[in-house]
């Protein structure tokens, strides 16, 4: 495989080409900026904007398969900076495939793509886009992804993979502000109901996608679809934070605000910080005040049967290993 992964140096980017170096693929990294470890790993780094067709198509010339995995994630900011990274840097990922001759690419999408704002419980990929988002990321994730699909033809194969909340060691995301929340004394449980949902160790996304771009091709079955990706073991939210909080040698929460009142907080918040031009990001936002307080877990069986998806690495085996990485960093 000659592959090109966009965003090779961040997390999941990171996971992804590491894995196809260990199996002996050529691999060529498309980022804003260089990254030492890549060398190190025999890694071609090709510099750019997703948002700069000519840099993009640099990066794509030559491979015959695109992991594209960069996207501008969060829950605060300016559309115009989520829709140029996640639509427009998409359509240059695709126009470059077509203009090259590309015959497989394949999509870091996200669950959140689908989620409405209530509980989801064992759903699969029948579920449809809703009508509304309470954030810019979703939102343009979704309008990418369904351009990602609506471009799978006899020339592109395209599949689109939705790993959900993903952890692990060296997480920039998820991990750090669970913690950093907590020594601040600002982190509580939302709501009171056990709710569960889907996580996903990190070398598990990756293999994902490794899977997925083994299996694709025109006209196979996962050209074309979009498909649900986790541990398959839902866990309940709340001892899963605690157990992130254990690791990191802190206490468990023993604070509790009510849903709604999460929820007011963050229509507040939003207001406010887009009223006064506030630096930073609200504390609380209707996205997270949802997504913190409702179950949405998912059914991988269809993963499983068209990619050959199995998690290798379980939640209790993930969540040791990122104890680890947090102890060694803390020395």
């Amino acid at each position: 495989m000659n592959a090109v992964v966009t965003g090779g140096g961040g997390f999941l980017g990171g996971a992804v080409v590491r894995l196809l170096r260990q199996r002996g693929d050529t691999v060529r990294s498309f980022t804003r900026s260089a990254y030492p470890w890549l060398d190190e790993l025999g890694v071609e780094q090709s510099l750019g904007d997703l948002a700069d067709p000519e840099a993009v198509e640099r990066a794509v010339t030559g491979c015959d398969v695109v992991f594209h995995v960069a996207a501008k994630a969060g829950v605060w900011g300016r559309y115009s900076s989520y829709f140029d990274t996640n639509v427009t840097g998409t359509r240059n990922v695709l126009a470059a495939c077509r203009k090259l001759g590309v015959r497989r690419l394949v999509y870091t999408s996200t669950p959140s793509v689908v989620h409405a704002g209530g509980d989801v419980e064992g759903a699969n990929e029948s579920l449809p886009y809703p009508k509304h988002f309470d954030a810019h990321y979703p939102q343009t994730k979704a309008l990418a992804e369904r351009e990602v699909l609506a471009a799978n033809g006899p020339d592109l194969a395209t599949v689109a993979l939705r790993p959900h909340l993903i952890f692990g060691p060296g997480d920039p995301h998820l991990v750090p502000r669970i913690i950093e929340s907590a020594r601040k004394g600002r982190l509580k449980r939302i709501g009171t109901r056990p709710i569960k949902v889907d996580v996903t160790f990190i070398d598990n996304a990756a293999q994902a996608h490794l899977d997925a771009a083994d299996r694709l091709d025109v006209g196979t079955a996962p050209a074309g679809k979009a498909y649900f990706v986790s541990n398959g073991e839902p866990v309940e939210l709340w001892p899963f934070v605690d157990r992130i909080l254990a690791e990191a040698n802190l206490p468990p929460l023993t604070r509790t605000v009510s849903a709604w009142k999460a929820r007011l907080a963050g229509r507040v918040l939003e207001w406010v910080y887009w009223l006064l031009r506030l630096p930073g990001e609200p504390p609380m936002t209707r996205f997270v005040a949802n997504q913190m307080s409702t179950s949405h877990w998912y059914d991988i069986s269809a993963a499983r049967r068209d990619l050959g998806y199995a998690p290798r690495v379980s939640v209790d085996e993930g969540l040791k290993r990122l104890g680890a990485r947090l102890r060694a960093d803390a020395r």
